[in-house]
């Protein structure tokens, strides 16, 4: 292929790949920022107030189990960690408050307050916090990793 034709698709991808990254931040805060209102009439609760913190390790909490999108909250104190394991769909994380160290294929990447991290499918990864305060993020998965593979 020509090299000028190999650079324009290689920043087409960057390109739809930063909208990706912007879309779910997006997405993200309108969730976090807007009361939203169910079937039911009762508001969804704000993200930042009631992190699911625990003394047994980390602490969590479901947001979203649907086919095509799956979001938990997770809440680690100091040197609390999330196992190493491997994603099990394609991943995004956003910390809403604090700092952790996330090891994606053996490489430690601090991270803190407001950063997007994308995982890819099956990456070994595991989540520590290393700091003194307490850190909370949200993990999204799309697809749910139910329908991975079907």
């Amino acid at each position: 292929m020509v090299p000028a034709v190999v650079k324009m698709i290689d920043l087409v991808k960057m390109k739809e790949d930063t909208v990706k990254k912007l879309f779910v931040a997006a997405f993200l805060i309108m969730c976090m920022c807007i009361p939203i209102q169910s079937e039911g009439g009762e508001n969804i609760e704000n993200l930042l107030e009631g992190a699911p913190y625990s003394d047994s390790g980390m602490g969590k909490k479901k947001l979203v189990d649907e086919d095509y999108l799956w979001m938990m909250q997770a809440a680690l104190k100091p040197g609390q960690a999330v196992p190493q394991h491997n994603a099990n769909s394609n991943v995004h994380i956003i910390i809403l408050d604090g700092e952790v160290v996330i090891n994606l294929s053996g490489k430690d990447i601090t991270v803190k307050k407001g950063d997007l991290v994308p995982v890819a499918f099956k990456t070994p990864m595991n989540i520590k916090n290393k700091s003194e305060t307490n850190a909370t993020f949200v993990i999204i998965k799309t697809p749910n990793p139910g329908q991975m593979g079907k």
